[in-house]
């Protein structure tokens, strides 16, 4: 698989304070072995894949810090950063 992210995770991973930065690195160690490894608690935003017309899968970084990606074929893209509200 071959992982990328859009501008706007990377510009709201770089705002998160730096106690939720090493949670992210961390996470993202596991992710790139297994995005759907059990520790991440994947699981499909319903609402947002309704409205994108494919699959948005949501992993937990901490308790309310989320990350959404999306999976094409053989490229996993990570799309966005934050708390619930990226759900809107």
């Amino acid at each position: 698989m071959t992982f990328k992210a859009t501008e706007t995770f990377w510009r709201k991973f770089y705002d998160l304070p730096a106690a939720q930065k090493q949670s992210v690195r961390t996470k993202w160690k596991v992710f790139h072995n297994d995005p759907f490894h059990r520790s991440l608690g994947t699981h499909k935003i319903h609402r947002l894949s309704a409205l994108a017309g494919h699959t948005i899968y949501s992993v937990v970084i901490e308790n309310d810090l989320r990350a959404t990606f999306r999976i094409d074929a053989d490229v996993v893209t990570t799309l966005d950063i934050g708390t619930h509200d990226i759900y809107q």
